[in-house]
């Protein structure tokens, strides 16, 4: 099967995949307690006035018939309108994305990096005192959720020492630019990254150190120090190429994972991205919204995934696409 044929293969199974996840997710939050027409009219309404506002915004229309308006909309680039914020969904999404995006990408790239270094360097010192650690350090990351991760934090590092501070993206009422406004962001990008990005590094590590340590006793890694090639060129240069396809899979699905995290970690630090706008839209019953912020998870994990399956053959020349 050549290259085109296969790619387009994948995109019509990950638009299929978001399709059958937007049906999932309309009937998960239609059939979940609450109705949003209190939210918007009020306890104190009577009933000829809920059905006017049921009427106005169609959920007095069978569910059925609700999904198939909403994926109509959907493929028409059309996200609908957001009950409790009174904007198109899309519009109110949009402005949330950039932070979101930033703090994800962020904890992806350190939580990578710093997690195959580890896991390299542990399997290296396999079954000495510094890999007993660093798998212990590892294994508490694995298994405290993130969002008390945050919590600590946020009670050292800001709190108590003073470090860095407690919310949000930007200082609130100061107007910076340049260098001054990088810090600035940066200092309140610090402690929700690294909240994400620890979890993730234990993921990475162990995944990592497992695959280099089956690798490292191949045949011909004792061929290449035989030669007499430098041991980092062995590690990084032979072992870890071949190690690669599962730490590159982790990696990729990670990425859901971090953004279902994002939306503790953003409350916990009362950061502006869709992670609070999930919970505001659970709060207010706000389907439309929740719909679409749904929806942006399923494509960005959809296209994650993509992107990991076609990256495969470059890793590795012998895979090939079917």
């Amino acid at each position: 099967m050549n290259w085109f044929t296969a790619l387009s293969r994948r995109a019509v199974q990950s638009i299929l995949l978001v399709l059958l996840l937007i049906g999932v997710n309309f009937f998960l939050i239609h059939l979940a307690p609450g109705d949003p027409v209190t939210y918007l009219a009020g306890q104190s309404g009577d009933e000829a006035y809920y059905n006017l506002i049921r009427a106005k915004f169609g959920l007095d229309q069978p569910l059925p018939t609700q999904l198939w308006l909403y994926i109509s909309s959907v493929l028409q680039g059309d996200l609908g309108y957001s009950l409790s914020h009174q904007q198109p969904v899309g519009s109110v999404i949009v402005a949330r994305v950039p932070a979101t995006l930033l703090l994800v990408l962020s904890s992806t790239i350190i939580a990578s990096l710093a997690g195959v270094w580890l896991g390299v360097e542990t399997a290296h010192r396999e079954d000495s005192f510094y890999d007993r650690i660093v798998n212990a350090i590892s294994l508490a990351g694995h298994s405290i959720p993130s969002f008390s991760i945050g919590l600590v934090l946020l009670l050292i590092f800001s709190l108590y020492l003073g470090l860095f501070p407690a919310q949000g993206m930007t200082s609130a009422g100061r107007t910076l630019s340049g260098p001054a406004y990088l810090v600035d962001l940066l200092t309140h990008l610090a402690l929700p990254v690294v909240t994400l990005a620890f979890v993730q590094i234990a993921q990475v590590l162990r995944i990592t150190r497992a695959q280099m340590i089956s690798v490292l006793r191949e045949n011909f890694i004792t061929t290449a120090r035989a030669k007499g090639v430098g041991e980092n060129k062995v590690l990084y240069g032979h072992a870890l190429r071949n190690a690669m396809l599962p730490i590159v899979t982790i990696i990729g699905s990670d990425i859901g994972v971090l953004l279902s995290g994002a939306v503790l970690v953003e409350t916990v630090f009362a950061y502006p991205g869709l992670g609070r706008l999930m919970i505001d839209a659970v709060a207010a019953r706000d389907y439309p919204m929740l719909l679409g912020i749904l929806l942006m998870i399923s494509v960005s994990v959809a296209v994650v995934n993509f992107l990991v399956d076609m990256i495969y053959p470059v890793i590795d020349p012998r895979i090939e696409y079917s």
